[in-house]
């Protein structure tokens, strides 16, 4: 089977334009077939303030109502998604921008409410992703560049998590490619000292995670990000990377400079 980079950028790269020039010559540069998922940032925030749209958030999620849905969708979809495109465009890279409405890549459903109302929040359904359309445009040799939005196939758009996105579109390939499923963040990978950027563990299994959590050594903003990793090797994918942005092409060779997990 070929192999197939699944990117996953945050905010972190996408607020700063030095940052995500940097990250994009270096996203244009990695061979073979790749897709890149992108988050937000604080673009739709601060562009929501000047319409006269405050950002709320309960428990670090932001709850998307009727105006917000509007407003991420307009930033998501279009304006971060299209400056990405443009940019790798002018790499030579053959982009094309995307939402999980389009070709019904990534059907969803509107979250229930239980405790919390989160508004028009985006839980995916991986049985009806249109992967054979996403599918397509890989063969041609197009890059897909994914905004994190889904749609409900009946009209409404919905606002999904894009590190939730970029699992479950590398689970579904990984029936059809290798797949090594990237997350950029700012740190060079999830670190065995919290206070020493330089004790990055290159390699993780089970054995080593538990390790880990029982001597209490890893930070609590990295569990979610490990829990994601290990549940996309546990469903197929060959392999997660957890790494800084500035180290993707080092990240997409044999050597890593970013923690791997297999």
């Amino acid at each position: 089977m070929e192999k197939l980079f699944i990117i996953k950028i945050g905010g972190n790269v996408i607020d700063s334009k030095e940052s995500m020039d940097s990250f994009l010559e270096k996203f244009a540069a990695v061979p073979g077939k790749k897709i890149l998922v992108h988050g937000g940032g604080k673009v739709a925030t601060t562009i929501g303030k000047q319409l006269g749209i405050q950002p709320n958030y309960i428990n670090g999620r932001r709850i998307t109502d009727e105006a917000t849905i509007d407003l991420v969708t307009m930033v998501y979809g279009g304006l971060i998604n299209k400056k990405l495109v443009a940019s790798l465009q002018s790499l030579n890279c053959n982009a094309v921008g995307l939402t999980g409405a389009d070709a019904n890549i990534i059907p969803a459903v509107k979250r229930p409410v239980l405790e919390i109302d989160y508004g028009f929040v985006g839980d995916i359904n991986a049985t009806e992703l249109g992967i054979d359309n996403l599918e397509l445009l890989i063969s041609g040799s197009m890059v897909p560049v994914i905004a994190p939005l889904t749609h409900d196939g009946k009209g409404q758009m919905l606002n999904t998590n894009a590190d939730t996105v970029a699992s479950v579109i590398a689970v579904a390939l990984s029936k059809k490619y290798v797949v090594r499923l990237i997350y950029c963040f700012e740190k060079k990978g999830v670190l065995e000292n919290v206070a020493d950027e330089n004790s990055v563990i290159n390699l993780m299994n089970k054995e080593k995670y538990q390790q880990l959590v029982s001597d209490k050594k890893l930070a609590d903003g990295i569990l979610p990000k490990i829990d994601n990793a290990f549940d996309a090797i546990n469903n197929g994918v060959k392999e997660v990377l957890i790494g800084d942005a500035d180290d993707l092409l080092e990240n997409c060779s044999v050597s890593v400079k970013g923690t791997l997990f297999k």
